[in-house]
């Protein structure tokens, strides 16, 4: 009887063990059910590509790579006296267009006058020539007017508040009109987005609240859920010449869950942590209400 006791201890302690596991394993698989999580999540933001309007040899450049700058402030100059000389001589065709319409309108005074004693066909010449002029001159103007517009986009300005990136230009430089010259990071555009299987979207919702690490980072970021993508691309199908769907032949028997992009809007950021758009990050999300049922989360997507 002696002898049992000690090896009954030990099954009864093995048990114990083998039931907190248990209870481990299934709070663990619980959490991962219904609180969705993932590590492919990026930090991202808009980018404006800053580009020229105008062609010409930049004379000054205003920032610096990896500045912050606000809406409106200056980045960069183009060449301005070729604009200048341009809008000189738009004014100079303004100024023969009037000289012209202004003989074309006293030539058209005249024959008025002169009533009868003018062909009818020199008469109409005449007024055509008036019609001619103004046109002429309205061209004229509106070359002037393109040529202010030009000046004024001789100087390059951000568009938005952020952070100047990959700036490699210099005064000297010449950029054509389309040009690329540099990209802003517009920090206002700030979020997360999180790549989620499609089997868990069903516990996710737009509201939800969001915790988010950065890789390397154990500072906790806050938001929710803003949208969730309406759709992927689809790798085995595509459009034929003739407006047919073509669909790969071959089906894989182990099917993979396809990720789904589910934007994170940021509501706050520890102090010290640097959001970098394009960095890794991991993304909990957790229900606002824990207790909805999960065809209510579906009817939600529908």
């Amino acid at each position: 009887m002696k002898s049992l006791l000690p090896l009954l201890g030990r099954y009864a302690l093995t048990l114990i063990f083998v039931a907190i596991a248990a209870l481990v394993a299934w709070q663990a698989w619980t959490r991962h059910e219904h609180t969705p999580w993932t590590r492919d999540g990026r930090v991202r933001a808009d980018i404006v590509r800053v580009s020229t309007d105008v062609g010409g040899l930049v004379t000054q450049v205003a920032v610096r790579d990896n500045q912050r700058v606000e809406a409106g402030q200056l980045l960069l100059v183009l060449d301005r006296p070729r604009i200048a000389a341009t809008i000189e001589r738009a004014d100079a065709a303004i100024a023969e267009a009037r000289a012209t319409l202004d003989q074309a309108r006293m030539e058209a005074r005249r024959d008025i006058a002169l009533g009868d004693l003018v062909a009818t066909e020199a008469r109409e010449q005449n007024v055509a020539k008036v019609r001619t002029a103004q046109a002429a001159l309205k061209r004229a103007q509106a070359d002037r007017n393109i040529a202010r517009v030009d000046m004024q986009r001789t100087e390059i300005r951000a568009t938005s508040s952020g952070i100047i990136t990959n700036l490699d230009i210099h005064a000297g430089d010449y950029l054509a009109a389309g040009a690329q010259a540099m990209a802003l990071v517009d920090t206002s555009s700030l979020r997360i987005e999180g790549y989620f299987e499609e089997t868990k979207l069903h516990h996710v919702a737009i509201g939800d609240h969001a915790r988010v690490r950065l890789m390397g980072d154990d500072a906790e970021i806050t938001g929710h859920v803003e949208s969730i993508a309406a759709a992927i691309a689809d790798d085995q199908r595509d459009e034929t010449g003739n407006l047919l769907p073509r669909v790969a032949p071959t089906f894989s028997w182990v099917r993979l869950a396809q990720r789904i992009p589910v934007r994170i809007h940021i509501d706050h950021v520890p102090p010290g942590v640097r959001l970098i758009a394009g960095t890794s990050a991991s993304v909990e999300i957790h229900p606002v209400d824990a207790e909805r049922p999960v065809a209510a989360q579906s009817r939600s997507h529908s």
